[in-house]
């Protein structure tokens, strides 16, 4: 049988630096992750706020909609619609 010396200090140096080093990388894959994760989290907050909002406007849009039976214009955006004259609906007449 073949016995294997025990390892020596600056073999086990040579393996704690490597330790160390290995150590040192996946704390910085964590501190990235982490950072990544609090980033998606402030997007959410965001994203969320914004779909409260969209919502909003669309709750006000939808209250805006005259009954079923009603045959006005829909303003639904409330953007100012110029009064319709039914003098310039008519097309020119070519005598």
């Amino acid at each position: 049988m073949k016995e294997t010396a025990p390892p020596s200090t600056g073999d086990l140096a040579l393996g704690m630096d490597a330790l160390s080093a290995s150590i040192n990388r996946v704390a910085g894959k964590i501190q990235v992750i982490a950072e990544a994760v609090q980033s998606i989290n402030q997007n959410r907050v965001q994203l969320e706020g914004k779909i409260d909002e969209a919502q909003k406007r669309v709750q006000r849009i939808l209250s805006r909609l005259p009954e079923q039976s009603d045959g006005r214009q829909l303003n639904l955006l409330g953007e100012a619609i110029p009064p319709n004259n039914p003098e310039d609906d008519n097309e020119p007449t070519t005598h």
